[in-house]
């Protein structure tokens, strides 16, 4: 049972989640031969303001432009 953990910035709509978790089911699916019905995918997702790049949050890099 291949178990993938993604993390992302909340800021995507149900439809985007729905296209990863098919997307990453298919290649897990294609890339080790496993089963579709036993592939999990969990999609964690972050505030913008608990994420830090570069020592800054992405909440203001997003309110800044610069992501």
């Amino acid at each position: 049972m291949p178990l993938v953990q993604i993390t992302l910035a909340r800021g995507r709509s149900p439809e985007q989640l729905a296209a990863l978790g098919a997307a990453v089911t298919a290649a897990v699916e294609e890339s080790i031969g496993a089963p579709r019905e036993t592939v999990r995918v969990v999609v964690n997702e972050c505030e913008p303001e608990h994420w830090f790049v570069g020592g800054e949050s992405l909440a203001d890099l997003r309110a800044s432009g610069r992501r």
